[in-house]
């Protein structure tokens, strides 16, 4: 699909993988709207040339339905890549208790709810757009996984879960979009070099990278935007869920 004059919606866009995937899109001219909290833009600051910074929690119907309308007001929206998340952490039973039951539905509700949110809201403007294609292609969703999908950590209860929710709903969502001419994809990244890895010691993130297989390193956001890059570009990608580790599989903890 060609991306030139389309229109983007990116979450958690402020930082990380959305910052990434925002800035690499407008690069190749599409109009980026960049969905993420107040405060995730206060801290992220301005957003790079082409990228309009939306202000919205994911998890909310109104903004994200504003968000979504705002994207498809001038060129079309095509491209929506969901990448708005949390990484929290909680033993089910430990020295402080049992896991918090709050804490366990903010994560699902946040990266499984939201995604499916963003999801059904942008796919319900991306459908009534005009096919680009022969194929009666419309757009493509991205939603973004992780490998604790499939190997997930001690301590990553809630987390495992969100994010296998996320890559359960890929090939169901695909075939429901497909009469629309829409594909939707997921990323299952591994260890990535984002803002969450800031407050771990450079022991510990050389003992990471020394998990991965090869490259025997932390990812890159900037990487992950590639992969973006090349699943919208590939029409034949669809209902499919794409592991970017290095091959890495996680152990216990």
């Amino acid at each position: 699909m060609q991306v030139q004059n389309t229109a983007a919606l990116v979450t958690g866009a402020a930082s990380g993988l959305g910052s990434a995937t925002a800035t690499a899109l407008a690069a190749q001219g599409v109009q980026v709207f960049g969905l993420d909290l107040a405060g995730g833009w206060e801290k992220g600051g301005d957003p790079a040339e082409g990228v309009t910074a939306v202000h919205g929690d994911v998890t909310s119907e109104d903004d994200v339905k504003a968000a979504v309308a705002q994207a498809n007001e001038g060129a079309s929206l095509r491209i929506v890549v969901n990448c708005a998340g949390l990484g929290w952490a909680s033993r089910i039973l430990s020295k402080k208790g049992v896991h918090d039951l709050g804490l366990f539905q903010k994560v699902v509700a946040v990266n499984l709810v939201g995604t499916f949110n963003v999801l059904r809201l942008a796919a319900e403007a991306i459908a009534t757009n005009d096919t680009v294609d022969e194929s009666g292609q419309r757009g493509v969703v991205v939603n973004t996984a992780s490998v604790a999908a499939f190997d997930g950590q001690i301590g990553q209860i809630a987390y495992s879960a969100s994010k296998g929710g996320v890559a359960g709903m890929t090939l169901p969502a695909a075939r429901d979009l497909a009469q629309f001419g829409i594909r939707v994809m997921t990323i299952a990244p591994g260890v990535i070099d984002t803002p969450m890895m800031q407050g771990i010691t450079e022991e510990f993130k050389k003992t990471l990278e020394a998990s991965v297989p090869f490259p025997a390193r932390l990812g890159t956001p900037a990487e992950y935007a590639q992969l973006v890059g090349m699943i919208v570009a590939h029409d034949y990608l669809n209902g499919e869920v794409i592991r970017m580790d290095g091959s890495l599989r996680m152990a216990p903890r």
